[in-house]
């Protein structure tokens, strides 16, 4: 039981049901056989099967290797933790108790902390006997419910792929369903052998994408995973999944960041796109329309085109519920670019579950990577599917335009932004051996400004430095002549895979993740988050130049950036 949402993906091992993620309160304790009570999953679409939106799966194989939790008990409806229970009965007849019990039910539960539950067709029983103390019963027709059990609430119907959609159009409060322009499929991670024998049931069916589909990053370096020492046996179900993909008319993007793709949506566009950096960007900086579609549920909507009418579709829940303001407002000479990673894990912090409207960078101008990692940053630390900068992205022009409702407000201090970077830059020793880079992929940019900061130098032969990117990408920085300089430093460049696939089912070949290394640097907040859970390191964070700088020397600078700083004469740390 935790007062703290919990993302599957990359908070869970599917292989043991312990939790990994360490900033979490349940961190090393195992799901196994146990009532879980949490307000709801946090961060990454993939709840349910392992990792982002990877969380349904990671669901999928907990209860297929029989590791997972016996029922689960929310404060508020989850739509990735209810995919996954969906998705288990539908295709492999397992059945996950799972019950919304509200605001009140909830506290009641923390109040209590009971050592027994029992979960009996919609009620949880508190004690160690049913008749001890009901803490909800499953809602009614009529009323205000109390608790909502998924269980006796969703539909069944039609083929496979729509009767998914149907049930959790119904988990969302809806019976409508919407047409979207393009999809965006994660579930073509290998987390296991349930999301290869669901892409394979379905292609069993000729099932065929209707609409232009895009693949997120999976597992492996497609073309290179033997070359770089991956063990066939997780090697060959990694490939075998995206070409199943592919079989049904995908195209081979193999990216995190589909944005950065000729394919990019629209502002106004219904998409449905799964990974939740992609979701955030597409709504927040796009004004394109999409869900957290979860695993599994992404690729239904690309075999249907549909998806169901609700959530970030629709107006009502694309307006800001809380306004962050950074106070005092950091000048802009003094930003560089882990200030906006930093700020985006704040924000989602701070609003775990709400759509924000957040001020004081008004007088910033970011880039479409600066951008990019806040998004990625705040997808990490909050389940909600957008947030809002206001004279920035397109939704907010101002405050005023943005909403006309009275919002609470919560500050955001310099001292808040240190205690974020404290905890992404969670380790004291200055010394590094791996240098990982491109979580979201890296873009075009990127790579040259990397080429730029790496021209005429050479990392230091201890240090691995690697670099994620999708294959178009990578193409492109190769067309443009960034890769010569990235190579001649000793940069090893990775395709199709992300670091986030990395380490924890398909093991990172020794050759991007070395055996020996104890310590590794990141640009990205979403994998100085998730690193030590994946694969097991300590993590050092920054700037992209000063991952470059510690890749030649191995030691990270005890300086922290000038933005840490309030302005003024009298700014002091």
């Amino acid at each position: 039981m935790s007062s703290v949402g919990l993302s599957f993906w990359g908070g869970v091992s599917p292989k043991t049901g312990d939790v990994i993620d360490r900033h979490h309160p349940l961190n090393g304790l195992s799901l196994k056989g146990k009532i879980l009570a949490l307000p709801s999953g946090r961060g990454s679409c993939t709840g349910s099967q392992v990792v982002l939106a990877n969380a349904f799966q990671v669901i999928l194989e907990l209860l297929l290797n029989g590791n997972g939790p016996a029922a689960i008990v929310l404060r508020e409806p989850d739509e990735i933790i209810a995919l996954g229970a969906i998705v288990a009965e539908e295709m492999f007849d397992l059945r996950l108790p799972l019950v919304c019990v509200g605001d009140s039910g909830f506290a009641r539960l923390l109040s209590a902390e009971p050592k027994y539950a029992h979960l009996v067709e919609g009620c949880v029983f508190l004690g160690e006997e049913h008749n001890e103390a009901i803490l909800a019963k499953p809602a009614s027709a009529t009323g205000e419910p109390e608790a909502f059990c998924l269980q006796c609430n969703i539909m069944r119907s039609g083929p496979t792929d729509v009767g998914i959609i149907y049930r959790m159009a119904a988990v969302q409060g809806t019976k409508e369903l919407i047409s979207v322009k393009q999809s965006h499929i994660d579930g073509c991670t290998y987390v296991g052998p349930a999301s290869l024998h669901f892409a394979e049931q379905l292609l069993s069916m000729e099932a065929r994408v209707c609409i232009p589909t895009t693949l997120n990053a999976i597992s492996v370096d497609r073309s290179n995973w033997r070359a770089l020492g991956v063990p066939a046996e997780l090697g060959r179900p990694a490939e075998a999944l995206a070409n199943v993909y592919l079989e049904m008319g995908a195209q081979p993007s193999f990216t995190c960041a589909p944005y950065l793709l000729e394919t990019a949506p629209q502002l106004g566009d219904h998409i449905g796109w799964g990974e939740s950096n992609a979701v955030v960007f597409a709504n927040s900086i796009l004004g394109a329309r999409t869900e957290k579609y979860a695993d599994f549920l992404d690729a239904c909507v690309a075999l249907t085109g549909r998806a169901p009418r609700a959530g970030c579709h629709l107006d009502s829940r694309r307006k800001p519920e809380v306004l962050l303001s950074l106070n005092p407002q950091v000048d802009p000479g003094s930003v560089d670019d882990a200030f906006y990673p930093t700020l985006g894990y704040l924000c989602g912090l701070k609003s775990p579950s709400s759509v924000p409207a957040i001020t004081g960078l008004e007088s910033l101008s970011p880039t479409r990577d600066d951008l990019k990692a806040f998004s990625a940053a705040f997808g990490t630390s909050s389940s909600a599917a957008m947030f809002h900068l206001v004279g920035i992205t397109p939704e907010a022009p101002d405050l005023r335009r943005t909403t006309d409702e009275q919002l609470e407000v919560l500050e955001l201090s310099i001292d808040d932004l240190l205690a974020a970077w404290h905890d992404l830059d969670a380790d004291p020793d200055g010394l590094i051996d791996l240098v990982a880079l491109g979580n979201p992929h890296f873009s075009l940019e990127e790579y040259r400004r990397m080429a730029e900061l790496c021209q005429g130098r050479k990392k230091h032969p201890a240090v691995a430095v690697v670099v994620t990117s999708g294959p178009q990408v990578l193409a492109k920085a190769r067309e443009r002549g960034y890769l010569a300089s990235l190579e001649a430093f000793g940069v090893q460049l990775v395709s199709d895979t992300c670091w986030c696939m990395l380490g924890e089912v398909v093991p990172a070949p020794t050759s991007v993740l070395p055996p020996a290394s104890r310590a590794l640097m990141t640009n990205s907040a979403k994998y100085a988050h998730y690193a030590p859970g994946l694969v097991g390191r300590k993590v050092r964070f920054g700037s992209l130049a000063a991952c470059v700088d510690a890749a030649c020397s191995r030691t990270v600078s005890a300086a922290k950036p000038a933005w840490l700083r309030p302005a003024g004469p009298d700014a002091a740390l």
